[in-house]
């Protein structure tokens, strides 16, 4: 009798730690049970992956999705439904909502929210705070929680972590490989006065200059080697910072964004104005050639959306009451295989940035590839597929991408999570069933 599966995905190229081969993959109760030539076998569910790429799915370890305080932007619903259209199977969101998620009664709240709602698998970032040291071990420990997540700049909210004793405390206080955004506290304070009185937003990389990012990364990475605290330094934007980056590799993991290796400035601001304002800034072509070095290199470990959405009537605000921040979720995924189409990056990389990178350095239980085992979580693309992305795809409540208009190579035709179809050819399918992610033993370092 032929073996029966739950679901098979027939047919398709597999992107696996084994390489790129053309095999079938058989699931069962929401785990890869068989991947290789699964002959007659049958399912209760067949997708006919013939010419399509089937890759572990998408992890996005950046997100702003806003809730609780700011639901007119985006809320959990919303911002993992757009995920979920744009290929990505689970989501870490971040702490700077309203309230901030700085203790254990606004993490459950969080994943109360998400309960029923999220269409992707999530977890939630700790925010540190001065204040909340002694409990950020017992946080990041907690069920549903990725990680600490510090900002030792200002961006967009409360948190903040300016000085290094105050970061130091932080950093010794847990374990588990901590998220920083790193841009320098004071050094931001002492350049806003320098923006001119009705400048635009091509001031933006003016004001937060190469030496803020620079500066605040050389002040981690000295505490980080007295700690001995791994840490994961976010959306990264300058050549300098990718040289002491490169130099660390031991307690330090990188990531970038699409907007960061796709946009360029001042081209974006004059396209774009504060529509392209975000934090770090994005920055000339000299420094966007920075990052995809590094990428090649092996310097970036992960590549994450900072997917952070504001309203247009928010957004058209003159610079700098404009917020900063820009959607990304939906468009991580054809963004980046349009990249692979260009050959800036093979397929393999990809992977490696976008799945594998992401549960290797958080230690993700169960996910980040396609093996026997690992729950099945697939992003299924076209990669001959040619599109043009647009505003009125994207689910975001903002209603608006960077990136409209924009013909891209490669597409996600597919979205499956712990064998729910829960995308295929651009439409939802079923209800929201999102679950926690979970971690590995977190008694030991992250």
């Amino acid at each position: 009798m032929a073996v029966t599966f739950d679901l098979i995905l027939r047919g398709g190229i597999v992107v696996s730690h084994r390489g790129v081969d053309a095999a079938d993959v058989g699931v069962r109760e929401g785990r890869i049970a068989e991947v290789g030539d699964l002959g007659q076998a049958n399912a209760g569910e067949v997708i006919d992956a013939t010419g399509l790429h089937v890759l572990p799915g998408v992890i996005d370890t950046q997100v702003h999705f806003r809730e609780p305080g700011d639901e007119h932007k985006e809320d959990l619903e919303s911002g993992t439904r757009a995920a979920a259209l744009g290929g990505v199977t689970a989501v870490f969101e971040m702490p700077n909502t309203n309230p901030p998620t700085t203790d254990a009664d606004a993490l459950a709240d969080k994943l109360n929210r998400a309960r029923g709602r999220a269409w992707t698998d999530h977890a939630f970032f700790a925010g540190a705070t001065p204040e909340n040291t002694d409990i950020l071990a017992e946080l990041e420990r907690e069920p549903g929680c990725c990680g600490v997540k510090i900002f030792m700049g200002s961006s967009t909210g409360t948190l903040l972590v300016p000085d290094d004793d105050t970061l130091e405390r932080v950093l010794r206080a847990g374990r588990c490989r901590a998220a920083v955004h790193a841009e320098d506290e004071t050094r931001l304070i002492e350049r806003k006065s320098r923006i001119v009185a009705g400048s635009g937003p091509e001031q933006h990389p003016i004001w937060r200059d190469v030496e803020t990012a620079r500066l605040a990364t050389e002040r981690l990475l000295a505490i980080v080697a007295r700690v001995a605290r791994p840490v994961h330094v976010l959306h990264v934007t300058t050549a300098e910072e990718m040289d002491l980056l490169r130099a660390a590799p031991d307690i330090v993991t990188v990531e970038c964004t699409p907007q960061h290796l796709t946009l360029t400035a001042p081209d974006c601001y004059e396209r774009l104005g504060t529509y392209a304002q975000m934090n770090p800034p994005i920055r000339d072509d000299t420094h966007r050639q920075a990052l995809w070095r590094a990428v090649t290199d092996g310097t970036v470990d992960v590549i994450g959306s900072d997917h952070a959405p504001h309203s247009r009537e928010e957004k058209d605000r003159p610079y700098p009451e404009s917020p900063s921040g820009m959607p990304g979720v939906q468009t991580l995924v054809p963004v980046m295989l349009d990249h692979v189409a260009a050959g800036r990056l093979s397929l393999e990389r990809l992977v490696d940035l976008t799945s594998a990178g992401a549960a290797r350095i958080y230690r993700i239980a169960g996910k980040g590839a396609i093996e026997a085992g690992f729950d099945a979580d697939f992003t299924l693309v076209d990669l001959k597929a040619r599109r043009t992305i647009a505003n009125d795809w994207i689910a975001s409540k903002c209603g608006w991408t960077p990136f409209d208009g924009q013909t891209v190579t490669g597409w996600p035709l597919a979205t499956v999570i712990r064998g729910n179809i829960v995308m295929r050819e651009d439409e939802l399918q079923g209800q929201a069933q999102g679950l926690p992610v979970a971690f590995e033993d977190r008694a030991g370092h992250g």
